[in-house]
């Protein structure tokens, strides 16, 4: 954390609690609170006391419930174009978000004012705020049980901060790997990037919670534009082999920007004499690095149980896997092979945390199981929904971890945790799945989607196309795209990679909610093949 912010936040918490704390006796028990935190041992003793100060002013102000998160959160972009940088831009944000229950209604509010008197005002706003729209919902919030009294700290699993690597450093990597791309004949435009997150944040509630967690996140990326020799056609190769990870500088190094830009930039040229596919119905086999945004938009987000309850219908739909007590334990997914499971746990992950932002350990858990769909995201508030399911199963009545807000301006809910095809019992890799294809495509890359409201119908394309005839590559494709019914396109699932073929692929900004938000998750996946699907041709005109 920032040496001068630090410093900023302890005199905020402690020096200026005293007068900002006078006039209320019964705020002024926060100071002690605070100082208990204090000598706690871990951590930032001035977030902690920020978070006292919220969490009593909330109790005064009639709050059956609270919680705080502090948050110092820094994004760093650098955006290169051939041999020029475009832009830099470096954010760094500090405040403090507050959530309340009063008789069954939330209400929230937040400050980037540190200073104890703004703290305990926003604690009374949020009180305030929770009081006004009690009645209004479509039933009062009861929130699941948990440990409680979690106590610890959290950090990704990095070997090198990228905000100690100078910008120098990554401007040059960024530019040498344009320049190797622009080797390539008729590789004619090239874009590059660099992204990066570091979230500080310190978490408590009424229940005795207090976690503190440091996530970092990492997303290089070169763009390579070819053009034909008529300028009558351009083709693009996205370098999104290289996925975006919960991990540090390290994740960049290891990319080797530099020695893969020339093959980017080939296989850009390489689709400019691609042969247009053929409309009809083809067996697919699909990467990893394309699957995971198919897992994305066909299962993780229709398996958000607020979306299928109805809570999302404004922002990207509802849900087809709709009604709870109709689909779970009954609804046919996908064929026996599809295994879903939820898992933040996972190193490297962009979802990867040790306490969601409801002070809840993630657990790992099935969302489809031998094909069947058994289970939705949850967080403390959802689990209650379904808890006649639950216990019928004899299963804990619990959130899955799933509550995240993206700064502390932000009011938390329900986000999708790391969503992953689970591999095959048989070792099968990606070759073998081509070789045992007698007509089909092979796909590699994630390229442009569309999906309806429901999350039923929808449409993907890709980066890399490969006809396939008689178990074996015979020449690349353009133009191509499939369309699928989701639950058609799950059970014509036949074979799968094993574990040595499992990868992670993700999404640093997967937008939901009003006020919008963005969430970061990754989804791991192996090679898939799926019989007969109805391909497109994206190219032709009407």
């Amino acid at each position: 954390m920032d040496r001068s912010r630090r410093e900023f936040l302890r005199t905020s918490s402690a020096a200026a609690a005293g007068a900002a704390l006078v006039a209320s006796g019964r705020l002024a028990q926060a100071q002690s609170a605070a100082a208990r935190m204090a000598r706690l041992g871990h951590g930032d003793p001035a977030a902690q006391a920020t978070i006292a100060i919220a969490l009593e002013a909330a109790r005064a102000a009639g709050a059956s419930y609270a919680d705080a998160r502090v948050s110092l959160s820094r994004t760093q972009n650098v955006f290169t174009r051939e041999r020029r940088v475009q832009g830099l831009v470096d954010n760094e944000t500090l405040g403090v978000g507050v959530r309340v229950l009063v008789d069954g209604a939330w209400g929230f509010a937040a400050t980037s004012d540190l200073r104890a008197d703004a703290v305990a005002r926003v604690a009374r706003q949020a009180v305030a705020q929770a009081k006004a729209t009690r009645g209004a919902g479509r039933r009062p919030v009861t929130l699941a049980p948990t440990p409680g009294n979690q106590k610890g700290t959290w950090r990704s699993a990095i070997q090198v901060d990228p905000f100690t690597v100078p910008v120098e450093d990554k401007v040059a990597l960024l530019l040498a790997a344009n320049e190797a791309a622009l080797k390539v004949p008729q590789a004619r435009f090239v874009t590059s990037s660099m992204f990066f997150l570091k979230d500080e944040k310190t978490y408590g509630n009424t229940e005795g919670t207090l976690v503190e967690q440091t996530i970092f996140r990492a997303q290089p990326s070169v763009n390579v534009t070819a053009v034909s020799k008529d300028f009558r056609d351009f083709q693009t190769r996205q370098s999104n082999d290289i996925q975006p990870m919960g991990r540090g500088y390290e994740h960049v190094t290891e990319a080797k920007l530099v020695e893969n830009a020339p093959r980017w930039a080939d296989e850009a040229v390489q689709k400019l004499s691609a042969k247009p596919v053929e409309v009809g119905r083809y067996d697919l086999v699909l990467h990893p690095t394309h699957l995971w945004l198919t897992i994305h938009e066909s299962v993780a987000h229709p398996t958000e149980l607020d979306r299928a309850m109805g809570y999302e219908a404004n922002y990207a739909g509802t849900s087809f896997v709709f009604p709870p007590e109709k689909v779970l334990g009954s609804l046919q997914f996908g064929s026996p092979l599809m295994n879903i499971d939820a898992d933040r746990s996972q190193p490297g992950s962009l979802a990867a945390c040790g306490w969601d932002d409801d002070g809840v350990v993630p657990e790992r858990f099935d969302i489809v199981k031998d094909g069947v769909f058994v289970d939705y995201q949850t967080t403390r508030e959802q689990a209650l929904w379904l808890s006649d399911y639950y216990r019928k199963r004899g299963m804990p009545v619990r959130s899955h971890g799933c509550s995240y807000a993206q700064s502390w301006a932000d009011v938390q809910f329900q986000r999708m945790p790391n969503v992953n095809l689970r591999p095959g019992t048989k070792d099968l890799s990606w070759d073998d799945l081509i070789a045992a294809t007698d007509r089909g495509i092979a796909i590699i890359g994630d390229g442009s989607f569309s999906i309806d409201q429901q999350r039923f119908n929808a449409q993907f394309g890709g980066q890399l196309f490969y006809e396939i005839k008689g178990g074996k590559v015979v020449g690349m494709l353009k133009d191509v795209a499939y369309q699928i019914r989701t639950p058609d396109f799950w059970k014509a699932l036949d074979m799968l990679g094993g574990p040595k073929s499992y990868q992670l692929g993700g999404a640093f900004g997967d937008g939901k909610g009003q006020p919008a938000q963005s969430n970061s998750v990754s989804h791991g996946c192996v090679p898939t093949r799926h019989k007969q699907i109805n391909v497109i041709n994206t190219g032709r005109q009407a």
